[in-house]
This record gives structure tokens, sequence and C-alpha cells, in this order.
């Protein structure tokens, strides 16, 4: 056994000494390699069969001790992989320590320090179920006045994204809450028959208005289904088809305004019908026609088949529009039901073209953004933003930010500008103010970008308020300059009347970005409510054939979360080894912050283009001015490939992989900073859930978001459930019972979270993972609230599946 252990120690040395060395040359710590060294002689000692063995490497372990506590204090997972696994080696060589044959005096010493050592590794592993890096501050605001229109507080129904044009995910519904909340249960489960398989995500969050709620699959088959039971009341499948990108987060609901008035709407449909899907080459009505072009005859009257209606768009780029009582497609909206989204587009290669995010429905509007396969090239489709009339489908506002002189339908001849900004996210509206608030996106590719247009840099990963009724623009705000990092904003704005402390309130914007700046802004004219400064950033590193801005904007005027800079010290790992590795890893990358410059030697992206804060974006428990966020801590290298290179390298991935981008000179290879065994190279959290009060400005909690139950090391699932806190996809949902709803990480739970401090409630178990955001109702044949989320699958995982999952509290409660 002496010997055995002695190789194995030696051979750890040798495994810490030699990239030690390589880390030392790369100005990082001399630890690895002198530890190594010291394990290496241990080793050998042990081989000879010689005590000292054992006292030299206790002394080891005490120097250890002292260089961990140094490097990273008392934080408890970043000293996790510095101590455990030589503390492990420790208890083998004392308990091998009456085995030398020349030993001399008792083993008790040895074998009380490896009863210590053995109590300290259960306390260790005690404390790893325990939640970590918790903040809860004395917030007192957080119960100021509420700025909840009374009307919004007798809300029951979801019948928007972010349950209203506001974008907030707030729901005035108390009945389950925070005394009640242990008791939900499964109330329902329904499965969709389309899985999130084969690149597809499931994102959607449903719909509910009235007794009925509307979900959406990857492959945008809407389901109809009775908000008490589940039961399916009418489905539609539009047959659309994309090579890449399959996702579907939300349908909309339009209800004309005769139909509202009047309360009309056709008899229901008999349940679980199926209607026929709309033409894949539907061809749009005749659109408004731009200012300079010949006006073009009217269509002849089509009869109005229905009455309240769902609206959706394809991930084939069609826009169709539902009887919401029958599924049936619309026949006086476009064609038959579908409006072509291609058109107006030019060429649009397969996939490079189509909507994710749900269609905005204002007043008797469509607005239409559009998802582009982005890094594939340059001039790719239109960021073009478009207005239908709810009605008939046809054109009736543009927004080309190329060529603001098209505000309908281009040219004859002629397509959108292409190449511009884009808006895949989703937009939210004020309808006192008659804005509408735009996330844009970058012009592609992502990482080059000396080929812009003044257009594209003025307009790329802002904020753009436009004029509901024309689509004229009235403001914007940009959160980064000249952007090479894929720090577009993804997120749906969220709108707030901030009290002014005055008796008033300011009309608020919340814009989360990817970069984990959050910016506070006053909706009417774009102006910072919190204070923004331009700061300096790096200036060296990247490319001659581009350029860099000077300064970026920060909101310093709120808290940003998970901005931390990058350190040697903060690289972690689940060992010794892997932690070396991450080390190494980090000190050949260039990295100077956030707006380190892409370039032809590898550099570091953090917080990174997953986020920070995404798609899910935000909500605001309105009744108490708590902005919840959950954020994604994933960074990401960039390595740009001159054009011969890349050409030569494969083919384009839709985000990790290579970005071809075609017509620049640059490809782009770019993946996940992970260690040899699949973990993140940064220590933990990787994803956290954060209360911030909207009047103070100040983090009132922060916890860690899920545990390593469901996922781990190589892709393998631990069962333990610690709460390291894994990224987090989907978004959070607040509501009057003072609980915030969350489901988007790597364990496959619902949780429910007290709003005030974070603690964690209640969860309930998943069947599959989810990345979608819950939504809750009140059902008005019961009048029992149902919390609902959409599960499909965690991001990272390979457990897929197609479930719509309701709670509500037992009948008797």
């Amino acid at each position: 056994m002496l010997v055995l252990f002695g190789i194995i120690v030696a051979l750890i040395g040798l495994g810490l000494a030699v990239p030690g060395v390589q880390l030392i040359l790369l100005g990082g710590s001399w630890y690895y390699a002198l530890a190594g060294i010291g394990l290496f002689i241990v080793g050998i000692l042990y081989v000879l069969r010689r005590p000292v063995a054992a006292w030299l490497y206790i002394v080891i372990l005490l120097a250890t001790l002292a260089w961990a506590l140094w490097e990273v204090g008392l934080d408890f997972w970043p000293l996790v992989p510095r101590l455990v696994a030589p503390a492990v080696l420790a208890v083998i060589a004392l308990l091998l320590v009456p085995a030398f044959p020349s030993r001399k005096g008792s083993s008790a010493p040895a074998l009380l320090g490896a009863l210590a050592l053995i109590v300290a590794l259960g306390a260790t592993a005690f404390y790893a179920f325990q939640p970590h890096g918790v903040v809860r501050n004395d917030v007192t605001s957080a119960t100021s006045t509420p700025a909840v229109p009374p009307a919004a507080m007798s809300a029951t129904e979801w019948r928007h994204y972010g349950r209203t044009p506001h974008g907030t995910r707030y729901a005035p519904i108390d009945q389950i809450n925070r005394d009640n909340v242990r008791d939900l249960k499964v109330a329902w489960t329904f499965q969709t028959g389309d899985p999130a398989v084969s690149g597809s995500e499931d994102q959607n969050t449903p719909l509910q208005i009235g007794d009925t709620l509307y979900t959406c699959s990857p492959h945008n088959i809407v389901h109809a289904l009775n908000a008490e039971t589940g039961e399916v009341r009418w489905k539609f499948d539009p047959q659309a088809k994309s090579p890449v990108w399959q996702r579907c987060r939300g349908v909309s609901y339009y209800e004309p305004t005769a139909v509202a008035a009047a309360a009309e709407a056709p008899a229901p449909a008999p349940a679980a019908t199926e209607a026929t899907p709309a033409p894949a080459d539907g061809t749009e009505a005749a659109a408004a026609p731009a200012a300079e072009a010949p006006a073009a005859p009217a269509p002849a009257p089509v009869a109005d088949n229905c009455g309240a209606r769902i609206v959706m768009t394809t991930i084939d780029a069609r826009l169709i529009q539902l009887d919401a009582k029958t599924g049936e497609p619309c026949a006086s909206f476009g064609n038959n039901g579908t409006v072509d989204l291609k058109n107006g587009m030019g060429d649009v290669k397969a996939g490079f073209y189509f909507q994710t995010s749900a269609p905005t429905v204002m007043r008797d509007l469509i607005l239409v953004g559009g998802w582009v396969w982005d890094n594939v090239e340059t001039g790719e489709p239109s960021g073009a933003v478009r207005a239908f009339n709810a009605r008939t489908g046809e054109l009736a506002w543009a927004w080309d930010l190329g060529n603001p002189s098209i505000t309908g339908a281009p040219p004859a001849g002629e397509s959108y500008t292409r190449g511009t900004p884009n808006v895949w996210s989703t937009p939210s509206y004020d309808e006192a103010l008659g804005l509408v608030y735009l996330p844009t996106g970058n012009a592609t590719p992502d990482f080059f970008g000396a080929h812009r247009s003044k257009a594209a840099e003025e307009y790329t990963a802002s904020v753009v308020a436009l004029d509901m009724a024309t689509g004229r623009e009235r403001w914007k705000f940009q959160t980064v300059h000249h952007d090479l990092w894929d720090y577009d904003v993804p997120s749906q704005p969220a709108l707030y009347d901030l009290p002014d402390g005055k008796g008033g309130t300011t009309p608020a914007l919340v814009q989360v970005t990817k970069r984990g700046q959050i910016f506070l802004l006053d909706r009417r004219d774009g102006k910072p409510i919190a204070e923004v400064q331009e700061k300096p950033v790096p200036q060296t590193g990247g490319v001659k054939e581009d350029f860099l801005s000077p300064t970026q904007p920060y909101s310093v005027g709120m808290p940003s979360i998970g901005t931390e800079p990058f350190t040697e010290a903060r690289m972690w790992g689940a060992t010794p080894l892997d932690q070396l590795f991450c080390r190494i890893a980090f000190k050949k990358m260039r990295y100077e912050g956030e707006f380190t410059p892409p370039g032809t030697t590898r550099s570091l992206i953090f917080p990174g283009y997953y986020g920070g804060m995404n798609w899910g974006s935000a909500s605001i428990d309105e009744a108490n001015g708590l902005l919840v966020v959950n954020d994604i801590r994933m960074p990401q290298f960039v390595e740009l490939l001159p054009r011969e290179v890349a050409d030569n390298y494969g083919p384009s991935a839709a985000h990790d992989g290579l970005g071809t981008q075609k017509g620049t000179p640059y490809g782009a290879l770019k993946n996940g900073f992970m260690s040899p065994l699949g973990v993140p190279c940064h220590q933990p959290p990787y994803g956290t859930i954060t209360g911030i009060d909207l009047n103070t400005r100040q983090v009132a909690w922060q916890v860690p978001a899920g545990t390593l139950e469901d996922t781990g090391p190589l892709g393998m699932k631990t069962r333990l459930p610690i709460p390291i806190g894994m990224p987090s996809l989907g978004g959070p949902t607040t509501t009057a019972g003072g609980l915030v709803f969350y489901a988007g990480t790597q364990d496959y739970y619902l949780r429910a979270l007290d709003s005030k401090t974070g603690q964690e409630l209640w969860k309930g178990r998943l069947p599959v993972g989810a990345q979608a955001t819950p939504m809750t109702y009140v059902s008005p044949e019961s009048g029992r609230q149902f919390v609902v989320i959409s599960a499909g699958g965690a991001r990272q995982s390979p457990d897929r599946g197609d479930y719509i999952v309701a709670y509500a509290l037992p009948k008797a409660n």
C-alpha cells in the first residue's frame, strides 16, 4: 500500500509541477509548481517507506491551507478545490503511518490527525448542501407606497407574453401566498407531442384568456387548453420548418374593438378539434404602399370568420391569425389567415430570417421584428420592424433604420436595408404615451464591425422608442457602442411608474442587459433616471481592419449583477488539477474586462454573449417596487481566424463553434470557457436570482439559482442537491402573494421564493428541466389560482420533453 500510494502521490506531483512551471512562465501563481515538487518528493519517500513522508505531506497541507486563505479568504466554494483533494490524500497518508516498517513511537497522533481531517471533510460535505454567497440587506423601502394602478390589481388573466404590455411579469393575485405555497400540488399535466429535441428548445410562456390557455411548441404547434383541466380544445399545426433555432416563446391575443365592446364571439368548437394548416407559401395581402410608390388596388373583401384571435409567427417567417375559439385560420387576414413575412426582405436563405418571440399586439396593429442567423455573413436580411393591420394583415407601417424614407413596403424591385440591427426579442408599449419600445440587436456579424453603416452604429444594442401609430422614432438609448461582443439587448423592457418622492411617479423603463448592467430610463424621452457614465475601455488587442469605441456606457446609478472582473485567483475546478488547467488557459488569453477587443489571439468575453441577463427578461413586483432578475455567469472565449483559415475550418454554428462571418476578413471561433471535466473554469455561482429595490436602487437579496442534482462534471448527474448556483434561462414571475416563481435552473424544479428575502419556500419536481418563464392566473371556472410552466428540458441537459405542468392548491384549501 505504501508503494502504491507513493506512486499515486508522485504522479499527482508531476501533474502539478510541470504545468505549474508553465503557469509561472505565464506570470501566474508559484503554488502549483512548488506543491507539485513537494508532492513528488513525498511520493518517492512513500515508495522508499520513509516515515518522514507523512509529516512532510502534512507540512505541504498546512502550507496549502495558508496559501488558500491568503488567496481567497474564507469563501466556501473557492476553498473547496484548493483544500478538499489535498485533505483526502492527507487522511490516507496519516492512516498509512502504522504501515511504515521503521516507524518509531506511537501512531496515535497520526490517527487522531486523520480523524480530525475526516471530521473536517464531513463538515465540508454538510456545508456544501447549504447555499453560499447569499445576500440579504435591510432595504426597508421595499414596502413603500404601491404604484400599481387600482384596475391592474383586479386582473386575473395572463393576456400578454409579459402578462401586460408593460412586460413586468407581475400578477396581482394572492390566493397562493407565502403562508400556503408549501401546499402546491400538480393540478394537471399536458404533453404537446412536439418535444424539444435535435437542437430545438421549449421556451414558451402560455397565455390565458377566460377559460382557455394558449401554448405553442418549438415548431409553432398551438394548443388551446381548458384552463381548469388542461384538456385540449383545439390544435393548430402550421407545419413550420427551419434548419436552425426551432423555438416559440409565445403567441399573442387580439380582440377586435367591436368584438370586445359587444362581447361577441363564435360558439365554442367541439373538444379536441384540429385546424387545417395554413399554406407554407402564403403570400401577403396588398400592403400599404410607400410614399413614392403608386397606390395598389384594394383587395376584394373576404368574409371575416373570426372574433377574438390568436396571433402567431413561425420559424419559417409567417404571421398567422387563428380564431381563438376554434383554431381555424382567419380567412380575412392576409392570404387565408397568413402573411408571408419574407415579403420585402429580398433574398432569404433557409434559416436566415424568422421569428422566435411572440408578436406584439397593440391597438389594432401587430408588430413584428425578426431573428437572423447571425455570424454567418454580412448583408443578411434586414432588421426592419413592421406593423400590420390586425384585422386584415395589410402593412400599416415599417421602420427601416437604414432608410427612414421607407415607411411602408419597399419600392418595387428593392428590399428593406439589409444587414441592419434586428429586434429578435419582445417589445413593450405604453398605451398612454403612444410609444412602443424596441430592444435591438446587432448588424451581423457580431465580432467584426468595420463594414457596418452609420445607421447600424447608431442603433446597435439599443432601446428605441417608436410612435405606435406611425412607426416614427421618438428617441433611442444605446447600451453598447460599436458592439463586437454580441452584447445585443435581449430582454423585454419593463415599464414601471417609479415613485418620485414627491407624491407622484415618473414613468420609468427598466432595461436589463447581457452585460449585467441595468439601465433605468425615463420612458418619455429615454433620458437616464439612474446615472449613466461613459467610461474608457481597452483599445489594444483588436484587429487593424476594425476600430473600437473609446468609451462605453455604465449604469453606475443601479447595481450591476455578476460583473466582478476575472482574476487568476477566481479560476476554479473540481480538483486542483483542472483548476490549474483553467489558470493556465486564463493566463494564455487576453482579458482586460468585459470590453476586451476580439483579435487573432484568443480573448475572454465576460459576462459573455449568453448574459448576464437574456431573453427571459426581468419581473417587477409592482406593489413593492422590487425588480427581480436572474443572471447567467458563463464566459466564452473568442478568436478571430483569418479568412483563409476560417473558410477551411468548417460550417457555421448557431452560437458556440465557428461563425464564418463571410464578407469580412475574419471568421470567429467561440465557445464556453470550461475545464476538461466540463465544469466552468471560474468559481461559483454560475447563476443567481436577485431582488433589487427600485426606490433605493440597492440589492435587497441575492441567492444562487439551482443545484447540481441533475447535472455535474462530464455531464453526469450527481443526484446531489448542492445549491451551487447554475446558469439560468427563462425569467421570473412575481405575484401579490409575496412570491417569486422561477424554473429556469439546470435542475428539474419550479421554485417559489419569498419576494422579501429570496428564501426558498417551496419547490415542485418537474419531469424534465425548464427554460421558460412561469405564468399564473385564476380559473374562472373554479376561482382557483394556477401556476403553469412549460418544461421541455434545460439548455445543457440531454433529458427532453414536451410538458405543460399546472400547479394549484388542493381544492380543500
